[in-house]
């Protein structure tokens, strides 16, 4: 009888011993500011997730990241982050869909997404609806508010959010678990960070449920959490200067 020959393994790619103790560094001195910040106004560290962004770095890094304990990743494009997830598909990861969005991307994101922080339009919530339906599960959505008119930068205004956020709830596929904002470059991160906490208390009231407030990056994360984020998308601080993009074919 002939044996089954079996395929040599490929190994899984690892980082450099460098790039794994900077990655170890900066994910330490993070976590540290995080713990800083919510003993300062008095809240549980452990009330708050830290979203390591990892943008246009390698799923290498994001193994790392997660061999250090790291459990919610970030991107902002369809693209990246589809790849990663599936190179990455062995680990215990929640993948954070946190850019804006194009509808023909929807059905993509809408496939490993376990929260999609940028929902900003009610075009995008019919997208996300159908591509959650074709994907056989129920996508947990924020609803993303501006206080600026700052198109590139996403979100509804806030006489608006009532608006969206009933729409995203009003789908049997899709689950409102709360809002997200980016600090607008005209307003310090605390003062924005304390309209989007009014703004979400008040939504609230008639969902009480979206209990997730995404709020704060690598340069603000301190004023997010004092004023209630129990979200922060943390990138550069932790991965350093962006990586250079690869091109693709």
């Amino acid at each position: 009888m002939t044996e089954a020959v079996t395929a040599p393994a490929v190994p899984t790619p690892t980082v450099s011993p460098a790039r794994a103790d900077e990655l170890e560094r900066n994910l330490t001195a993070v976590r540290a500011r995080v713990a800083a910040a919510c003993r300062a106004v008095r809240r549980d560290p452990s009330d708050v997730t830290l979203v390591v962004v990892t943008k246009t770095w390698p799923a290498e890094d994001v193994r790392t990241l997660a061999a250090l304990g790291v459990t919610d990743t970030g991107e902002n494009q369809d693209q990246q982050a589809a790849a990663k997830a599936a190179a990455t598909a062995d680990l215990p990861l929640r993948w954070h869909f946190i850019g804006q969005l194009q509808r023909n991307k929807a059905a993509s994101v809408a496939r490993y997404a376990d929260l999609v922080h940028s929902v900003d339009r009610l075009s995008l919530v019919d997208a996300l609806v159908r591509g959650a339906e074709r994907a056989e599960r129920r996508l947990r959505c924020l609803a993303q508010v501006s206080l600026d008119s700052d198109t590139g930068r996403g979100g509804v205004v806030p006489s608006e959010l009532e608006r969206l956020a009933d729409a995203i709830a009003s789908h049997d596929h899709l689950e409102l678990a709360g809002v997200m904002m980016v600090a607008p470059l005209h307003l310090e991160p605390a003062t924005a960070f304390e309209c989007l906490s009014v703004l979400h208390e008040r939504l609230r009231d008639t969902h009480p449920g979206a209990v997730i407030r995404s709020a704060g990056m690598s340069g603000d994360l301190e004023a997010a959490i004092a004023t209630g984020a129990t979200h922060v998308r943390v990138g550069s601080a932790i991965l350093g200067t962006r990586a250079p993009r690869v091109p693709t074919a």
